[in-house]
This record gives C-alpha cells, sequence and structure tokens, in this order.
C-alpha cells in the first residue's frame, strides 16, 4: 500500500493527466467521438508500456552499470524534487510557439502523433522515466516474491494513472471550460508540492542508507 501510494503521488505531477489533457486537446481537433476515443485508447496504451518496459529492466540497468540503490535513490530523489520544483515556479510562455489548428491536424495525421510526440514526451516523458527508475530502485528487494510484490504495486499505480489519462484526455474539452486556467494552476501547485516532499524523502531514505553503509565498512574494517 505504501508503494502504491508513494507511485501515485510521485507518478502523477510528472505525467499530469490534467494538464496534459489541455496541452493535447489541439491534437484531436476535427475528430469525432469514436475517432477520439480510438486514439486515446492507444495513448494509454503506450504509456503503460513505456512504463512497463522501464519498470522491468530499470533494476537490470542499475545492475549492469553497477550503481547501488542508495545512490539512484539519492539522484533519483534529487531529481523529482526539481520536477516539483520546477512545477512551483512560473514557467514562461515561449512567443515562438505555434498552436495547432483544426485544419492542420486531421485524423490521417494525427495516426503518426500518437506516440510521438503525444504518448512521448508530453504524456511519459523523461521525468516519467527518472521517477520509474527512483521507484524501482525503492522497491528493490533480493528476495523475488518480494520484488514481484513490490513491482506490481507500482504498475497498481501506474495502471491508475493510465486510467486517468484516458478519462482526462476524453473530456479534455469538458475539462477545459469546466476548470478554467485559474483552478488548474491551483490543483497543479498542490501536487507539486507533494512531488517535492516525496522526492525529499526519497533522497533522505538514499542519504541514510549510505551513511548506515559507510559505518558498516568502517566498523568491518576494524
Amino acid at each position: 500500500m505504501h508503494l502504491i501510494f508513494i507511485g501515485f503521488i510521485a507518478l502523477f505531477p510528472v505525467i499530469n493527466p490534467l494538464g496534459s489533457a489541455f496541452i493535447v486537446s489541439p491534437y484531436f481537433s476535427g475528430l469525432n467521438r469514436q475517432e477520439r476515443l480510438n486514439a486515446i485508447k492507444r495513448i494509454s496504451l503506450y504509456a503503460f508500456s513505456i512504463c512497463l518496459f522501464t519498470l522491468i529492466i530499470g533494476h537490470w540497468i542499475l545492475q549492469l552499470f553497477g550503481i547501488t540503490i542508495p545512490i539512484i535513490q539519492l539522484a533519483g530523489g534529487i531529481l523529482i524534487c526539481k520536477t516539483g520544483w520546477e512545477f512551483l515556479s512560473p514557467q514562461k510562455q515561449d512567443p515562438t510557439e505555434v498552436i495547432p489548428t483544426d485544419a492542420q491536424y486531421l485524423s490521417h495525421e494525427l495516426e503518426n502523433k500518437l506516440f510521438f510526440p503525444i504518448t512521448f514526451p508530453i504524456t511519459t516523458g523523461a521525468g516519467t522515466i527518472a521517477v520509474l527508475f527512483t521507484l524501482s530502485a525503492h522497491g528493490a528487494s533480493k528476495n523475488i516474491s518480494q520484488y514481484l510484490i513490490n513491482n506490481s504495486a507500482i504498475m497498481i499505480a501506474v495502471s491508475a494513472l493510465c486510467v486517468l489519462v484516458f478519462i482526462c484526455y476524453l473530456n479534455a474539452n469538458r475539462l477545459i471550460q469546466y476548470l478554467g486556467s485559474q483552478r488548474e494552476k491551483i490543483i497543479n501547485s498542490i501536487m507539486a508540492f507533494l512531488i517535492f516532499c516525496v522526492g525529499l524523502q526519497i533522497a533522505v531514505e538514499g542519504i541514510t542508507q549510505l551513511i548506515l553503509q559507510i559505518i558498516k565498512a568502517l566498523h568491518q574494517a576494524n
């Protein structure tokens, strides 16, 4: 239950289903309800596949490069804190950014954009991968059954977020009309603070484990 909660809280701001729904909404312009439904199903499946693949190979990549779990917890915790801080900090609008129009993005043109850039990096980007690497290290265990249980817990959190992605993307237009920009900023700020706290907690755990390992090594040397 702890890993499910931590996984959900850590991944929510970087996946950001609500905020991403506002971003991807122009890509669905000109689609009818069924076309939008089919496209969003594929986006949700792509997002789940990216998260699953990253979570499965994450632990093995750490072993391949000889990176210890406390180090990845510390580095990953710092990255998560950085993500939370960036969400909390005011962001400047790029004046050169061009918002897609209805005429530019028809159904057949959207087909090639479902994975890139809509799924990656808008829905699941580098921040999501960094968090999953950290969660993989956070849930690592020498006991195989415990390792599988931990990964299953994280994947439950991932599945819940993919469902939220599906719901938010499908109802993006309604969300825009109902929430408005001000309420969106409030929700994002609250979640950004939570992700900053989660990142700090993971980083502190990494530091604690490093200190314990150093003490143990000194004790064995003596």
